[in-house]
């Protein structure tokens, strides 16, 4: 997630060197003793005292604590359960993170747990190459069909309930790897999008742009006509950082395609390659040699945009909702009380049409918490992470401790006053993230409550509506190559990525010439581009068939 879009970002997958790794197993440290399991489940107490459990941090946390132990939740989940857990946070960068989880699975120095993207295929997120099928075959992490059926009665429950919901995180094995982050509703599902400076627009007298056509009109004026009304020409007229040109989002799928893997009615095909995507970059670099993106695209840098954002330079960009539109309203309420950063409509290329591309998950991302087979004590793990599957963790981990983060009104949980008006200068989200995880992708349901206390502002309740409008309809679900594919798929991705990854800022940037497209596609077919949409292709029709 900033890192932007847990979702968004160009594919970064394990290096093989993961896949030849040695098999040894590695001591975690794991120690025995007791836990009580979630009242109301039958299982008997854990015996356990403390698990090693590593993750990517998020920077709504790791500006206030260096770990999650310091997070309201997890001390009361100490509490309760008696286990003390020891976070690995990797560096915030995906780049980073990701190197670190090749170390880590590579030479076997594993923890008791793994929290990663493990069902993903692509964005910007931390994952394992070929799946997590092939994990588990690897002998990095267990299956938990069994333990989830014994010793998991309320994911269990849920499951049984959500028939969908299993298929969505089981391979085509029928291997559940992971204990999942679902969102239950449609109301939790979309929550990133474009988003422009409204109140830039009202003083230019410039309507909310639709098409990309529009969208050059109006960022041509933001440029040219001093919105910020320094006297300058300063302005940055719209930020899209390298990683949020590489979406399905915000302005590429304008075009009907995306970065990556992608089906017309039924039909696999890879966005980056198709003549769509030549128009999409000899856009992007007209709007780059005219001043109209942010120079500082190709290298992101969070406290660099926030500080942008916050000087009253950008007035464009894709952002999330509560981390975004909620982040940058709560910081500016009173520096700039006029500021006023609202979500437009996902780019379409005629006026009128429907826009098919835009941020909807699943219920499940890919995100989960795995069990890895150096953990000595994989039962009582289970019933750890079972916890917050049930009424007691449903509240704990959506909402935080009570009397402290929030109270119970007529049966249902309420943010306290102070949480979802925080003082100038914090956000709504930076005000969750003291207690609780909510805010971003962990092992838990996220509540259709809890979103809708979290999208307080007016300007957050229309970035939903506003969001939602795109069908979605050519979007992949989280599926996987067979074990015999795996490796020569994430061999073969891999480098077509890194490879359309570079070629992406040169078209840009204008370094390589747009004429020189037809070259570049070549190229990548050469890479063995077809094979890869042969396997996608049969990955989809087995997820179908689940």
């Amino acid at each position: 997630m900033k890192k932007r879009l847990k979702q968004v970002g160009s594919i970064v997958l394990l290096s093989t060197l993961v896949a030849s790794a040695a098999a040894c197993s590695s001591n975690s440290g794991t120690e025995s003793s007791s836990a009580a399991p979630q009242t109301g489940s039958s299982a008997e107490p854990a015996k356990l005292t403390k698990l090693s459990y590593w993750v990517p941090n998020h920077p709504a946390a790791s500006g206030q604590m260096k770990t999650y132990a310091e997070m309201g939740m997890y001390k009361e989940l100490e509490k309760v359960t008696g286990v003390k857990v020891e976070f690995q946070h990797p560096p915030l960068e995906v780049p980073q993170a990701q190197e670190q989880f090749n170390l880590m699975v590579a030479t076997n120095e594993l923890p008791d747990v793994i929290e990663a993207s493990w069902g993903a295929t692509s964005g910007a997120v931390v994952r394992y190459p070929g799946g997590p099928e092939k994990a588990i075959l690897d002998k990095k992490i267990i299956k938990l069909n069994d333990l989830i059926d014994k010793y998991a009665p309320n994911l269990k429950k849920l499951l049984n309930e959500h028939p969908d919901w299993k298929k969505q995180i089981s391979t085509d094995e029928g291997s559940i790897y992971a204990f999942p982050f679902l969102r239950g509703d449609d109301k939790v599902r979309v929550f990133f999008g474009p988003s422009v400076r409204q109140d830039w627009l009202d003083k230019l007298g410039l309507k909310m742009p639709t098409t990309i056509d529009e969208w050059y009109t109006v960022l041509k004026a933001f440029k040219e006509k001093d919105p910020n009304g320094n006297g300058k020409a300063d302005e940055i007229p719209i930020y899209l950082d390298k990683n949020l040109f590489a979406t399905d989002a915000p302005f590429l799928g304008a075009w009907g395609i995306n970065y990556s893997f992608y089906q017309d009615g039924g039909k696999v095909k890879y966005g980056p390659i198709q003549p769509e995507y030549k128009e999409f970059l000899a856009t992007m670099n007209k709007w780059y040699k005219e001043g109209l993106l942010d120079k500082d695209f190709a290298a992101p840098n969070d406290k660099l945009f926030d500080n942008k954002m916050t000087t009253n330079l950008i007035g464009a960009t894709a952002s999330f909702n509560g981390g975004g539109i909620g982040k940058y309203a709560g910081l500016m309420k009173d520096k700039d009380p006029k500021f006023d950063l609202e979500a437009a409509p996902y780019p379409v290329l005629k006026a009128g049409d429907k826009a098919i591309w835009g941020q909807k998950d699943f219920a499940y991302n890919g995100v989960g918490a795995a069990i890895s087979t150096a953990n000595k004590n994989p039962i009582e793990t289970v019933k750890w992470l079972d916890y917050a599957y049930g009424d007691k963790g449903d509240l704990l981990f959506n909402y935080g401790v009570e009397g402290t983060s929030y109270k119970m009104e007529n049966g249902k949980a309420t943010f306290l006053p102070e949480i979802l008006n925080p003082p100038a200068g914090t956000s709504i989200q930076q005000a969750i993230a003291k207690y609780n995880r909510a805010t971003w992708s962990g092992p838990f349901v996220l509540s259709d409550n809890f979103q809708m206390q979290y999208l307080a502002l007016p300007q957050q309740k229309k970035a939903l509506e506003v969001w939602s409008q795109p069908t979605a309809e050519r979007k992949i679900p989280l599926v996987s190559p067979t074990q015999d594919e795996s490796s020569k798929f994430a061999s073969i991705v891999t480098d077509i990525q890194t490879y359309q990854d570079e070629m992406l800022l040169k078209f840009i940037m204008g370094v390589e010439p747009i004429s020189n497209f037809d070259q570049y596609v070549k190229k990548i077919q050469s890479m063995g581009i077809d094979e890869a949409i042969k396997i996608q292709q049969g990955a989809l029709e087995r997820f179908n068939k689940r």
